[in-house]
């Protein structure tokens, strides 16, 4: 299948890693941004998270990353602010983002771009690697 699809991918993450097989099982080759070796630009992450429907504060990771010790936690930092930092410290910038002709998802679970990638492009099962079911031998996404 032919779909212009970006994964923002960190491959030592099991989340990324399930979402770009994800998009793979759809039978699509996305374009694969190691986001911690080049980053986005600051509009084309602002656009991601305004288009994900999220706020900065929600696209910022905390676990692993230098969050507390800069201090991101005080809520009269501004989304400038916030954005400046995740740019600074691309760790900082959750993942994976998946952006689509259809739409852009912050893909925490994986099967978040379910919603964004055609449904009839998956044909068979598919499971994460912990082994938890996402798609049925039909392709149906398991609820």
């Amino acid at each position: 299948m032919t779909m212009d699809v970006t994964i923002y991918h960190n491959p030592a993450c099991g989340t990324s890693r399930n979402t770009l097989a994800l998009i793979r099982h759809a039978g699509i080759e996305p374009k694969v941004v190691e986001y911690l070796k080049t980053p986005p630009s600051r509009e084309e992450l602002a656009k991601m998270i305004g288009d994900a429907g999220l706020s900065v504060r929600e696209a910022i990771r905390e676990k692993g990353t230098p969050f507390a010790e800069l201090g991101l936690a005080d809520p009269a930092l501004s989304d400038d602010q916030l954005l400046a930092a995740m740019l600074e410290h691309p760790i900082l910038i959750n993942r994976p983002f998946v952006v689509t002709p259809i739409g852009t998802r912050l893909a925490r679970p994986s099967e978040a771009i379910l919603d964004i990638l055609p449904a009839d492009a998956f044909k068979g099962p598919f499971v994460k690697e912990d082994g938890e079911k996402v798609l049925d031998e039909a392709g149906r996404r398991i609820v």
